[in-house]
Order: structure tokens, then C-alpha cells, then sequence
């Protein structure tokens, strides 16, 4: 047990730098000028009226020619829609319209029919962004076989663990984004920050064939648009001159029933890459607390133990401090080293949740159990 332990260590820190060596540290990429093509940003909302404020000023800095801003209303229960019309109103490349169907997806759907761009530019209402993110996250459409670009989102903190361990949580998630983008076999991408061309969302028919899940409306689509473009169709960006800041989760419930929300669509791929995926970071994470078993074999099992635990708080710093230190969000090596010891019972928590597959979100249960399609 001993022996297995160090090799697996060993082995976990040999995984983690090469995945990092994927993570470039690109910055400034210089915007061509030249390249103007029509961009709709879509954002859908629902019960938002908090986060109103900042998005408006968020949106009045960006300045991009000819932007048009297409506000969704997913049924909103609050006064979200009222003040958006009001912030906009006088803003004829602003329009806030209510989607004609309940669920997110049927709200983006709503908006790329009617957006009048070329290419559609995704965000949530609860995020920031720079002024120029609009004309970084276009550049790779310049490559006409380039079909979606995807972008790295971090969460804003102030200090408290539960933040810092959302930062260092999101950071593993853009390390592996990153990787499997760059082995040209995406598996996963934010809708916070997403682009893609509106030519190539209707060839895939949108959202058919997973409208019923309430989450996967980034990885849906950069599957389908993966099966049908190719391997160069879809393309990364890493630079913080595209990164979006998302609100973290207040509390550890809620961030738990986020995950879950998120995890809860592994059964709508039907990709064995996926379900293998999932499988093994769930295997490793019980291999990580089995550990502990390692300190009732006596004096040896304990050094083993605090061995085993130095390599792994190590390699994480080393890999997810990159990915931190590239978007200038790096976190303290106490927060790290908290964070290590807490991720493995976290995602393990997550997986139960999200084989049990039951979750609610602003009101709303998972899709499987209230259809959104047949809501009126």
C-alpha cells in the first residue's frame, strides 16, 4: 500500500505538468482592425435585477463597432426585465425581449433566430468583462474553418476560503478545458464565454436533442459543432484579454446544487471520452481519501501519508498557479494547500449528487423532472 501510494503520487505529479504545458501564457494579442464582421452578444436572463447595475455599465463600455445587444428574458420573476428596458431604451443597438419559451436554451435559441450578426457572442447577466473582450474573442474567426471559439471565465474574490477554492476549483476546470481543446477533443466550455458562428448553430439544429436538460448549453453545442466541423473547428482562447468574471457562490450548498446542475448532463453525451472522464476523476478522488488509511499502519504509514499529500499539494500548485498567474488571480499558498485537501471529498460529494441527477436552480427543477419545452 506504501509502494502504490508513492507511485501514485509520483505519477499524479507527472500528469498535472504535462496537462500544464498546454496552458500558454499568451497576453495582448494585437486586434486586427480590418477584421469587423457582424457580432450579436446575447445575454439570457432570469431574475437578475441585483446584477442589472453592473451589467449596464459593463455593457455601455464595450465598443465594438455595430454591436448589437440582444437581452433574453427567460421569464423572469422580478423586475429584471423593466430595468434593463429602462437602462436601454434610448440605446436603439440594445433590445430587451422576452424569450417565447421557459429554459435558457430556449431563450438562446430565441436570440440567435433573430440576431442579425454573423457571428453570436455568448455571456451570462451576472458576469464582467473587458472593454475590448468583444474584438479579442472574434480574432479566430479570421480562420474560416474556425466554427466556435471559447474563452476562459474565472470567479471575483475577496479573501474568504469559499472563494479562493472556487478560483483554484475553476482553475483545474480551464487546465483541462485547455488541454483537451489543444488534443483537437474538446470536452467542456463555458456559455459565459462563447462565440460562435450563427451559420453553423443552425446547421446543427440548435439545441435539438437536449432542450429536456436545464444545463449543457455550452457543451451541447461544442460537441455537435465539433462532430460536424471537424477538429479545427472549435478553438480556444486563454489570454486574459478575453477572461469574464462570474460572481462566486455565496455559500457551500449552493455551489454543491451549481455542480451538480452542471455534472447532472454526463448521461446526455453518450461519449465514452466522457463518461471515462468523469469515471476517472471520480476514481481518482476516492483514491485520494483512501489515503488516509495510510496513517493506521504506523510511523512509516504516516510519513508515507504526509509524503503522499506534499506531492499532490505541490503539483497543484505548480499546474493551477500557472493558470492563476496567467489571468493575474493567484491565490495564496495556504488557500492551495486547504483547497487540496478539501477538492477530493467536494467532487466526491458532487458525483453522488450528480448520479442521483436531482438539483433546482432559481426555482426551477432539473429537466428531466419538469419539462421546459412544455412549460407556458
Amino acid at each position: 500500500m506504501l509502494s502504490f501510494y508513492l507511485i501514485w503520487s509520483l505519477s499524479y505529479f507527472t500528469l498535472l505538468w504535462w496537462v500544464s504545458r498546454f496552458w500558454t501564457s499568451i497576453k495582448n494579442e494585437p486586434v486586427n482592425q480590418a477584421f469587423i464582421p457582424a457580432v450579436t452578444l446575447i445575454i439570457p436572463f432570469r431574475d437578475e435585477a441585483k446584477n442589472i447595475p453592473s451589467l449596464s455599465l459593463n455593457l455601455k463600455k464595450l465598443k465594438y463597432p455595430g454591436l448589437e445587444i440582444l437581452l433574453i428574458d427567460d421569464h423572469s420573476d422580478d423586475d429584471s426585465f423593466q430595468l434593463l428596458d429602462k437602462s436601454f431604451e434610448e440605446n436603439q443597438n440594445f433590445k430587451v425581449i422576452r424569450s417565447d419559451r421557459k429554459g435558457k436554451k430556449s431563450a438562446l435559441e430565441y436570440g440567435v433566430k433573430i440576431a442579425s450578426g454573423q457571428i453570436i457572442l455568448c455571456t451570462d447577466a451576472d458576469c464582467g468583462f473587458p472593454e475590448d473582450w468583444v474584438e479579442h474573442m472574434i480574432l479566430p474567426f479570421q480562420n474560416p474553418k474556425v466554427q466556435l471559439v471559447a474563452g476562459a471565465v474565472m470567479v471575483e474574490g475577496n479573501g474568504k476560503f469559499i472563494e479562493a477554492f472556487q478560483s483554484l476549483d475553476w482553475a483545474s476546470i480551464l487546465l483541462m478545458t485547455k488541454y483537451t481543446f489543444a488534443q483537437k477533443e474538446p470536452l467542456m466550455c463555458s456559455g459565459a464565454n462563447l462565440a460562435y458562428r450563427k451559420e453553423a448553430f443552425q446547421k446543427v439544429n440548435g439545441y435539438e436533442g437536449n432542450r429536456d436538460f436545464a444545463s449543457g448549453d455550452d457543451e451541447f453545442l461544442l460537441k455537435k459543432i465539433h462532430k460536424m466541423y471537424g477538429k479545427e473547428a472549435c478553438f480556444y482562447l486563454s489570454s486574459p484579454d478575453i477572461l469574464v468574471i462570474t460572481k462566486p457562490e455565496p455559500n457551500w450548498q449552493a455551489l454543491i446544487n451549481q455542480r451538480v446542475r452542471w455534472a447532472s448532463k454526463w448521461k446526455a453525451h453518450f461519449s465514452l471520452s466522457h463518461a471515462m472522464s468523469a469515471a476517472g476523476v471520480f476514481l481518482m478522488q476516492l483514491i485520494w481519501i483512501g489515503s488516509i488509511f495510510l496513517i493506521f499502519l504506523g510511523g512509516r504509514g504516516v510519513l508515507a501519508f504526509g509524503l503522499v499529500w506534499l506531492i499532490k499539494v505541490f503539483a497543484e500548485k505548480l499546474s493551477l498557479g500557472k493558470v492563476l498567474k496567467n489571468l493575474d488571480k493567484q491565490q495564496s499558498n495556504l488557500s492551495i494547500f486547504q483547497t487540496s485537501f478539501v477538492h477530493p471529498f467536494y467532487v466526491l460529494r458532487v458525483g453522488i449528487g450528480a448520479l442521483n441527477g436531482k438539483f433546482t436552480w432559481k426555482g426551477r427543477g432539473n429537466g428531466r423532472s419538469v419539462n421546459l419545452e412544455s412549460e407556458n
